[in-house]
């Protein structure tokens, strides 16, 4: 095994977390699209494309796209609009966080659909804040090395 072998393995494995993510921010940013349509509120395509683009910022990205349309929906004649807009907020967090990215990880990066759920916990625990975010691109990249490994023909001396 060269250098060459591995840096190709990785570099194929973070392409596949890369669009995994880009598929990831895509629908995030589309149930923003229609939830904040539904619920009347202002900008909806604006909040909508900054949601998608801030996803790609693990846990403070998501945390950092509710603020706008929050305070669009508190400013607005209707008050309830803010609630609208954190039971939205709620509802898309538990869906990507607890359906998409681990699905969308095991279809386009092979990662198994628990560690994918269990990882982030697991590292951000061991490493704080370093292990929340680089998880996911781990895993790409372990998980890769070991289907090449799985896919090598075993020889005998």
């Amino acid at each position: 095994m060269d250098w060459r072998s591995h840096a190709r393995t990785t570099g194929s494995a973070l392409r596949n977390w890369f669009i995994a993510q880009c598929q990831d921010s895509l629908a995030v940013g589309l149930m923003w699209l229609v939830g904040l349509l539904i619920i009347g509120i202002p900008w909806a395509p604006l909040w909508a494309v900054l949601a998608g683009l801030l996803q790609f910022i693990p846990n403070f990205g998501v945390m950092i796209s509710v603020i706008g349309p929050a305070l669009t929906g508190a400013i607005s004649s209707d008050h309830m609009k803010f609630f609208y807009v954190l039971i939205l907020f709620a509802v898309i967090m538990v869906t990507d966080g607890l359906f998409l990215q681990p699905y969308l990880m095991k279809r386009t990066a092979k990662v198994p659909f628990w560690i994918a759920l269990t990882a982030p916990i697991v590292l951000g625990i061991l490493i704080p804040f370093w292990g929340v975010l680089l998880s996911p691109p781990l895993l790409a990249v372990v998980f890769a090395f070991k289907s090449r490994a799985a896919a090598r023909p075993v020889t005998k001396p």
